[in-house]
């Protein structure tokens, strides 16, 4: 690969994608007080490429074809800390199945059940007329709606 690739980068709410050369990521993760180590900045490479869902399985399967092993523990606690600090959104799906979603802007989800496809659906797409009565002393900090779908019999 070469080190001129360029990758995008989901920055702010406004939806404003920068492009990033693969050293520039580094220099991202250090603004965020993310030590950029060689495993951090490929598994952002792989994330930020385009806007996607991927498993934890999936992004190790991708970083381990590419160069050297890394941990399972490795690629966990590095996605953990990537949803901490904002860079991806975790989409989970049931208790098994945690998606990795490059995109941060406000949004819900289409989740197949055949499929196993996760599809963003703009968040305008979907009204919420309103929101149950919240506990005492807490306030919404977002709304994540996720709508499971099955494939239509074809009999």
């Amino acid at each position: 690969m070469s080190k001129t690739l360029l990758y995008t980068w989901r920055m702010n709410e406004q939806n404003h994608i920068k492009i990033f050369t693969e050293r520039d990521i580094g220099e991202q993760l250090r603004e965020l007080g993310i030590t950029p180590t060689q495993q951090r900045v490929q598994i952002a490479e792989i994330l930020f490429a385009r806007p996607q869902h991927l498993s934890a399985d999936q992004i190790l399967a991708v970083v381990n074809s590419n160069g050297p092993i890394a941990s399972k523990a490795t690629i966990y606690n590095t996605l953990g800390l990537f949803a901490r600090k904002g860079l991806v959104r975790e989409v989970i799906v049931d208790p098994n199945k945690v998606f990795y979603d490059s995109n941060t802007s406000e949004h819900h989800h289409f989740y197949n059940l055949d499929t196993g496809d996760l599809t963003d659906i703009v968040a305008q797409d979907v009204m919420i007329t309103s929101l149950p009565e919240l506990p005492g002393n807490t306030q919404p900090a977002g709304i994540d709606i996720i709508f499971r779908i099955r494939e239509n019999d074809s009999e």
